[in-house]
């Protein structure tokens, strides 16, 4: 049997997986004080989109990818496996399950399995490995299914942000769990939980946060020799190499990645931010 990952533009990829076409990427939209607007696709320039952030105290927002973006590229395999950001953070698992729910309508045998990775950015790119992982066994369709929700289900997904202005503005985080930081330069460790974020602890300053964050992630992996441990950094390359440094001489995963973020990570991480998946 064919298959075909596809996934939302929030999922970060590496070289490797790009140039392989692994996953086909349906982009979202990035908009930033009303004018600036850009598809988070190949072309994205992430120098410039957060110099953009930069000018303006308006929220940047993103646009879900219509249920068309989806349906175009559902053709082309015998299974299809769609990963999408967060339902509690964009529209885009509803739009890829209305997505499915009108292409079966005209091809009722198709098998299409659209996931709320309840994560982002690397999140969604271990999800896509275990997909990739499972048919590279030859499991079967149903078997597949299974693992990988269970493989979501068991995902743990930790971040430090330089600020978490662009989650307040946006609803991500409220007001209260932010008022720690400002003059202070208290940072939050965050952490995805049942597809929401919340606080997990806080450091004085992003090396303190980082190394917590490390040392936090070691207390509670299990079975780390069969996890994957990845990095996602918004134009933070040193602190990506620091923490995955600073893990892997403390846990013995099966293998680490760094990535840099896309769009859509790029516009919640903001500049100088780490995200850890694994």
């Amino acid at each position: 049997m064919s298959y075909k990952i596809i996934g939302d533009s929030c999922t970060d990829l590496t070289p490797w997986m790009k140039k392989e076409g692994m996953v086909t990427l349906v982009p979202l939209t990035l908009e930033v004080g009303g004018q600036f607007r850009v598809k988070d696709d190949e072309g994205f320039n992430q120098a410039e989109f957060l110099a953009q952030m930069k000018k303006t105290n308006d929220a940047a927002k993103s646009a879900c990818p219509s249920p068309d973006a989806f349906m175009e590229n559902f053709e082309g395999a015998d299974e299809v496996f769609v990963i999408t950001l967060s339902g509690k953070l964009s529209g885009s698992f509803n739009s890829a399950v209305l997505a499915k729910k009108i292409y079966l309508e005209e091809h009722p045998k198709a098998r299409i399995c659209v996931i709320d990775s309840k994560s982002a950015s690397v999140g969604q790119t271990l999800i896509a490995l275990k997909i990739k992982e499972c048919y590279e066994r030859k499991m079967s369709y149903p078997d597949i299914l299974e693992e990988v929700r269970s493989f979501r289900d068991n995902l743990s997904t930790y971040f430090v942000l330089d600020s978490l202005d662009v989650l307040v503005k946006n609803g991500r985080v409220s007001r209260f769990v932010a008022s720690f930081a400002g003059v202070l330069n208290i940072k939050g460790i965050m952490a995805g939980e049942d597809g929401g974020i919340v606080k997990r602890d806080q450091a004085r300053g992003m090396k303190k946060a980082l190394s917590k964050m490390a040392a936090r992630i070691a207390e509670e992996v299990k079975d780390p020799e069969n996890r994957i441990l990845a990095i996602a950094h918004c134009n933070a390359k040193e602190r990506a190499e620091s923490v995955k440094e600073e893990l892997l001489s403390l846990v013995k995963f099966k293998d680490a990645f760094i990535v840099d973020t896309a769009g859509v990570s790029s516009m919640y991480a903001n500049d100088g931010g780490v995200i850890v998946a694994y």
